[in-house]
C-alpha cells in the first residue's frame, strides 16, 4: 500500500537585502508594462530612490513597509543596515524623509511608552501621578499645550526624531499595478532566485496588462477609496451616509472593465448593509446592478422579503437553469421550495442523498484516521492513497496548463504568479472558453497516460497552485489513469472548470484502485462526530449522477 499526502518545505531563510530586492525587482517590472502610463513625479521618485546608496534604499523600503506613518529614529534596527543615521541623512536629502513637527496627541502616545510619558513631563503632573496610561494622557490633555510643544518635549527627553518616508502614495500605486490588486504588498513578494520557487515563463507584455490607461487605474483607485469609506461608514452606523453612497453607486457605474469587479463587490457589500436596515428597495437597485455572487441570490431573497413572489420564483428559475457559480445553484433549490408554497404551488420531490456508507470499526490509533482506514482498505486494493484534493487538482492543472498560463488580458501582472489572478473567478472560464473547449475536445480523444506523463515532464517544478509536485509521480500517474474511465475523469474536469474556485475543494481521502480499468473508488473518511461538509456533499452527489463509485466509510472506535 502507499500513502501520500500534500506537504510542503519550510522557507529559506530571507536574505538580509530582502525587502530591498523586492522593491528593485518590483519597480523594474512595473516600468517595463506600465512607462507609460507613470507621472513625471512618479518616474522620479523611482529615479531618486536608484540612486541612493543601498543602506538608504533598504531603509525606504523597510519603513514604506510598515504601519506608519511616523517612526522614532532611535528604535529602528535592521541587519542589512549598519548606519541608521547616515541612511536617515541620504533619505532627507532625496527628498524621501519628513521630520516630524506637528502629530496630535492620539499618535504621540502611540509611539512613546508610558514611562517617557511620565518622564518628560514629571514637573507638569500632580503627585502622584496617574497610574494608568489612558489617564496619564488625559492630565497631559488637560495641559493644554500645543501639540507641537508636546512633541519637542518627548524628543528631549528621549533623543529622538520623528521620521516618515514620503512617496507612499506612490509606493501603493507601483504595489497596485505589480500585483493586480490593492491587497498585497511588499510582504507578499517571493523572489525567484532565493531558490524557492520557479514560475512558468508566461507572455507579460503591454498587449495584456491589466491598466490600459491611466484614467483606468486611476478609476480602479478611486472605487477602493470608495470601499474604504464603505467601512467607515459601515462600523460608525451611518444609515444616511450608506444611502448617499448607494445612489453614488447607481449614478455612477464604472467606465473600464478593470473596476468592475471591485464596483460590483461594493454594490453587493452595500445592499447587504442596506438590506439588514431595511431599505430593501435600494438594496435591490444595487443587486441588480451587481453582476457578482451572491447578487441575484440577495436580490431573489430581497423581492420575496417585500412580498413580490412571482418575480422571486422568476429570478430563482433563473438561476437554476443559468447559476453562476456552485454556490448560487444550491441557494435557489432551497429558496425554491418556499417560494412555491407561498404561492399556493407544489414544490417538487426533494431529491434523495445518494450517499453510500462503509461501516468501519477499527482499533484506536495515534495518527490520523484517514491513514487507520487506507491500512485497513489495503488487503482488499491494489494500492490506497491519501490524496485529499490533491490528486484530481494536480491532474486538472497537469491537463489543461497551457490554458491556465494562456496570455488572456489582465490575467497576469508580474511574472510571480502561479495562477492566472481570475482562476479562482467567476467567469475564468468564459474568459477562455474557446481554448478550454478544445482542449476538452482534445483529451476526449486521446491516451491520457502519455498526454499528462508528458505535461509531467515538461512542467514538473514550475509553480503552480492546482500542481502539488510532491505527491504526484509518474508512477502514481499510471496506476490512476489505469483505472479511471476516461469519460468519467472528463466529467469531474469540467465540473471543476464551471467554478474553480469551488470544485478544487471537497473531494474524497482516499483513492483505492484495482488492476483493472473502471477498479477503483474514493473514500471519504468520517471519524466519530465528523459530519459531510456541502462541498464534499456536492461532489458525492455528482460521483453518483456519473456513475463514479465512491462511499462514505464511517469509523467507529473499537472498545471505546
Amino acid at each position: 500500500m502507499e500513502l501520500a499526502g500534500p506537504g510542503g518545505a519550510a522557507p529559506a531563510a530571507l536574505p538580509p537585502r530582502y525587502y530591498r530586492d523586492n522593491f528593485l525587482q518590483l519597480g523594474n517590472a512595473v516600468e517595463a508594462l506600465y512607462d507609460d502610463l507613470l507621472h513625471p513625479a512618479e518616474r522620479a521618485l523611482l529615479a531618486r530612490w536608484r540612486d541612493l546608496p543601498e543602506s538608504a534604499q533598504c531603509l525606504y523600503v523597510r519603513l514604506v513597509s510598515r504601519v506608519g506613518p511616523w517612526f522614532r529614529s532611535g528604535k529602528l534596527a535592521y541587519a542589512e543596515i549598519s548606519d541608521i543615521a547616515a541612511a536617515l541623512a541620504d533619505l532627507s536629502a532625496a527628498e524621501l524623509l519628513a521630520t516630524a513637527g506637528d502629530i496630535g496627541l492620539e499618535e504621540l502616545a502611540r509611539l512613546f511608552t508610558v514611562a517617557e510619558w511620565r518622564r518628560a513631563f514629571v514637573a507638569e503632573l500632580p503627585s502622584p501621578q496617574p497610574r494608568t496610561k489612558r489617564d496619564l494622557l488625559a492630565a497631559i490633555a488637560g495641559l493644554q499645550w500645543p501639540d507641537a510643544d508636546l512633541l519637542d518635549r518627548l524628543l528631549e527627553v528621549t533623543g529622538d526624531q520623528l521620521v516618515a518616508p514620503l512617496g507612499t502614495d506612490t509606493v501603493e500605486l507601483l504595489q497596485l499595478l505589480f500585483f493586480g490588486n490593492r491587497g498585497q504588498g511588499l510582504t507578499d513578494f517571493v523572489l525567484s532566485d532565493l531558490g524557492i520557487a520557479r514560475y512558468y515563463p508566461y507572455p507579460l507584455d503591454r498587449r495584456q496588462r491589466l491598466f490600459s490607461c491611466r484614467e483606468a487605474v486611476d478609476e480602479y483607485r478611486f472605487w477602493g477609496e470608495l470601499a474604504d469609506a464603505h467601512w467607515l461608514l459601515q462600523d460608525a452606523g451611518d444609515t444616511d451616509g450608506l444611502a448617499a453612497l448607494a445612489g453614488l453607486l447607481l449614478d455612477t457605474p464604472p467606465r473600464f472593465a478593470t473596476s468592475e469587479r471591485r464596483y460590483w463587490k461594493l454594490c453587493n457589500r452595500l445592499a447587504r448593509n442596506l438590506e439588514r436596515s431595511g431599505e430593501l428597495a435600494l438594496a435591490a437597485q444595487l443587486y441588480a446592478r451587481s453582476q457578482l455572487h451572491p447578487a441575484r441570490e440577495r436580490h431573489v431573497r430581497v423581492l420575496e422579503n417585500s412580498g413580490h413572489c412571482e418575480q422571486a420564483l422568476q429570478q430563482c428559475r433563473l438561476l437554476l437553469d443559468q447559476p453562476w457559480c456552485e454556490e448560487e445553484f444550491e441557494a435557489a433549490q432551497r429558496i425554491l421550495p418556499r417560494l412555491l408554497r407561498q404561492l399556493d404551488q407544489s414544490p417538487p420531490a426533494r431529491p434523495r442523498e445518494p450517499v453510500r456508507t462503509l461501516d468501519l470499526v477499527l482499533p484506536r490509533v495515534d495518527g490520523g484516521v484517514e491513514l487507520a482506514v487506507a491500512s485497513r482498505l489495503a488487503a482488499d486494493w491494489h494500492a490506497v492513497h491519501y490524496v485529499e484534493n490533491a490528486l484530481f487538482n494536480s491532474l486538472f492543472g497537469l491537463a489543461f496548463w497551457e490554458q491556465i498560463f494562456a496570455p488572456v488580458a489582465g490575467a497576469f501582472h508580474n511574472a510571480f504568479q502561479s495562477v492566472p489572478a481570475d482562476m479562482y473567478q467567476q467567469g475564468f472560464y468564459q474568459r477562455r472558453q474557446d481554448l478550454l473547449d478544445a482542449r476538452l475536445a482534445e483529451l476526449a480523444s486521446a491516451e491520457l497516460y502519455p498526454e499528462l506523463l508528458a505535461a509531467l515532464h515538461r512542467f514538473q517544478g514550475y509553480q503552480c497552485r492546482w500542481v502539488n509536485w510532491q505527491l504526484l509521480s509518474a508512477t502514481l500517474l499510471k496506476q490512476v489513469l489505469a483505472c479511471v474511465p476516461r469519460e468519467q475523469l472528463l466529467a469531474i474536469w469540467q465540473r471543476m472548470l464551471f467554478d474553480p474556485g469551488e470544485n478544487r475543494r471537497g473531494f474524497p481521502d482516499l483513492i483505492a484502485l484495482g488492476d483493472a480499468p473502471g477498479a477503483w473508488c474514493l473514500i471519504e473518511v468520517k471519524g466519530p462526530g465528523d459530519q459531510l461538509q456541502h462541498g464534499q456533499r456536492r461532489w458525492l452527489r455528482f460521483f453518483d449522477g456519473q456513475g463514479i463509485p465512491a462511499c462514505v466509510a464511517r469509523v467507529s472506535w473499537a472498545n471505546a
